[in-house]
């Protein structure tokens, strides 16, 4: 099949022209450990910002303490990305059914006077950015490494183990 140039000229023109793309940073925190559970935690920002996480770790043991998330006996990671200035997503990835990706997502704007809140569903919807591709990337690759493994103890610690920290 032969893609025209007024088909590509129809499709894909979703880039504002005065878009200038950056690079963000991604680092590795300490994972969170809750009962029967593990989340890895990475934060997601500019080099000129930071993420103070503490609030969202506390905000997401909470939500598993209360049942609200149910991810008991999960192994995962999360990506507290602030996007632009002031809004904060928590991607809230678990791997289940031998080799899925289950995904909660929140957000929080601070310049509102609220907390976190689950994203609303629609049936088409934003999944993720370039940015938080490369923390997902890393855990493709690291999730695959433990469903060949003997997925032992010694695995899921390689597992839980692996982090990617860099710019993006």
């Amino acid at each position: 099949m032969t893609i025209t140039d007024e088909q590509l000229a129809a499709a894909g023109n979703v880039v504002d022209d005065d878009y200038r793309h950056v690079t963000k940073q991604i680092s590795a925190g300490e994972p969170l450990v809750l009962p029967g559970t593990i989340l890895k935690w990475y934060g997601l920002c500019r080099a000129d910002q930071v993420v103070d996480s503490a609030a969202a770790r506390a905000f997401v043991a909470a939500e598993v303490t209360a049942g609200r998330l149910p991810i008991a006996g999960d192994l995962g990671f999360v990506i507290h990305h602030l996007s632009g200035e002031h809004v904060h997503l928590l991607l809230v990835c678990t791997w289940r059914g031998n080799n899925e990706m289950w995904e909660t997502i929140y957000a929080r704007d601070d310049r509102e006077d609220t907390g976190f809140g689950l994203m609303g569903q629609t049936p088409h919807r934003g999944v993720m950015c370039v940015w938080e591709f490369g923390a997902v990337a890393h855990e493709h690759r690291a999730w695959t490494r433990y469903l060949r493994s003997a997925r032992d103890a010694p695995a899921k610690r390689a597992y839980v183990e692996s982090s990617v920290t860099g710019p993006i």
